[in-house]
């Protein structure tokens, strides 16, 4: 990687393309999705929608403008978690950033997810540096990946710094960008020499054990960062998989990058070295990524005891198995109509998605009672589940236009789009109901149509991990309610096809 010229400015190119895709899930991703529903981002507009945000997008951007780069933005696309994006729709997203790199350019810093399918092909972010590098062979490329990556050799070959989020909730986006381009800025400057080492496992761990105060993963990582701290790697990241992508990549892996310039070969036994360490933790505690999960009616009656006892905040009911951050549907009814059952009071509920019913509301009005067949109108043939609507009746109690922008601590500061949004209460629960997908990962998700969530004694949120960014400090309790959908930790509902086996804990190991 030859240092370049200091005649004139550097051209630095920054992209996004970036999905996480579920193959049980029955959500489209049509283009549209690319932009949380407006659709992707071109040129500058790319520039101006991820500037100062909390993403490796931004990073890049400040990277380069510190190091007086020209830079080009040829395109920024995210969507939710759904299922395979069609090859239209891919190359769509691809045109523009093949043509940026044609026309030539000093570096390429890549945000990208790392669990990303499409209808032909199971290894998107692959096939992404496979055409890039055809295009441009010798331009260095920097990638900050996901931490749900199901990483392929191929991936590793072709990219000259990996990096990926160590928290989850992914509150370290930026900085997880900054490492990997502050190295590929060192390497082309001549300062370092990357070299770069990646270990899989097969391990299909459940995304319900993944946060790092949860299982294997905070002692993966705690060793990862010691081993940056001290100066014996540049980068080491651990990338747990995800299991909800049928591939031949999805496991659990780790990367290393250690510095090279002296001696190549001593550079490469460390990082090999730290990398198997890294996964000589996760081979060991691997049953601690399995999740086992207790019975719906008996968490909600766990939850309703803890409300009961008038708390110092609200008790959360986790309802993981329909996330949409994961490629749920987000309108199975199971937890919602458990927690009506069992007559739960001053709930807040959010965000089922049903367009439908939210323009029955919006046709009701503001104050006016209306009877609703609320979510269920999704099938999901891939794991037996037919949609089952709940019906509840209630009072419109507001209507807006779901635009909302993040306040943080994740995503802070981007721009997203629940689409229409009306709020039914139906007494004892208040139900946000949204026309998109959205993750409750921030307390907007209730604040902007009039709910203030800490003055509620019971909140019920489809997620996962991703809702202890914003709800984890206000809560009192915290039950996780096993219900129905494509988002099920317990893998035995998926039928695997792909899976490189014997693979953990499907099998033996």
């Amino acid at each position: 990687m030859p240092p370049l010229s200091t005649s004139m400015p550097p051209c630095y190119l920054i992209a996004l393309i970036k999905h996480e895709t579920n193959t049980f899930s029955p959500v489209p991703t049509p283009l549209s999705a690319f932009g949380h529903g407006r659709g992707p981002y071109f040129g500058e507009a790319a520039k101006e929608a991820f500037r100062g945000s909390a993403t490796p997008f931004a990073a890049y951007l400040d990277i380069a403008e510190r190091e007086g780069a020209t830079i080009v933005t040829p395109v920024a696309a995210e969507s939710w978690p759904s299922s395979a994006c069609s090859r239209k729709t891919f190359e769509t997203l691809m045109d523009p950033l093949e043509e940026a790199v044609a026309a030539g350019c000093d570096a390429i810093f890549l945000d990208l997810h790392g669990a990303m399918v499409i209808e032909d092909c199971d290894d998107a972010e692959g096939e992404i540096l496979r055409r890039l590098r055809a295009i441009a062979p010798r331009v260095p490329i920097a990638v900050t990946f996901d931490y749900h990556t199901n990483l392929s050799p191929e991936t590793v070959a072709l990219a000259d710094v990996i990096t990926g989020y160590k928290t989850y909730p992914h509150v370290d986006m930026y900085e997880s960008g900054r490492l990997a381009g502050e190295i590929l800025v060192d390497a082309i400057k001549g300062r370092i020499k990357p070299v770069m080492v990646h270990q899989w496992l097969p391990i299909v761990s459940a995304i319900m054990r993944h946060a790092p105060e949860d299982g294997p993963s905070g002692a993966i990582i705690d060793h990862a960062r010691a081993m940056e701290k001290n100066g014996t790697v540049l980068a080491a990241t651990l990338l747990p998989g995800f299991a909800h992508a049928d591939t031949q990549h999805t496991g659990i892996a780790a990367v290393v990058i250690t510095n090279g310039k002296r001696d190549p070969q001593a550079a490469h036994a460390t990082a090999a070295r730290v990398a198997g360490e890294m996964m000589s933790i996760a081979l060991e505690r691997r049953a601690e990524y399995v999740y086992h999960p207790s019975p719906l009616p008996e968490a909600v009656r766990r939850a309703k005891l803890f409300g009961d006892g008038h708390p110092d905040g609200p008790v959360l009911l986790i309802d993981h198995c329909d996330n949409c951050g994961s490629g749920g549907t987000q309108d199975v009814m199971a937890v919602v109509a458990e927690i009506l059952r069992q007559q739960l009071d001053d709930v807040a509920i959010a965000p089922i998605r049903d367009p439908q019913a939210v323009q029955q509301m919006i046709a009701a009005g503001i104050g006016n009672n209306v009877t609703l067949s609320l979510g269920g109108k999704t099938d999901m043939p891939s794991i037996g589940l037919t949609g089952k609507p709940l019906a509840v009746s209630g009072r419109v109690q507001a209507i807006t236009d779901g635009e909302i922008v993040f306040r943080g601590p994740m995503y802070t500061g981007l721009k997203s789009h629940l689409g229409p949004t009306a709020v039914l209460d139906t007494g004892r629960a208040q139900i946000v109901v949204t026309s998109l997908h959205h993750e409750p990962f921030d307390l907007l998700i209730f604040r902007h149509c009039g709910i203030e969530p800490t003055k509620k004694r019971y909140i019920m949120l489809k997620s996962r991990i991703h809702y202890r960014a914003g709800f984890k400090p206000i809560a009192s309790h915290i039950v996780e309610c096993h219900g129905e959908g494509v988002t099920n930790a317990d893998l035995s509902v998926y039928s695997y096809t792909k899976l490189k086996r014997p693979i953990y804990p499907l099998d033996p190991l």
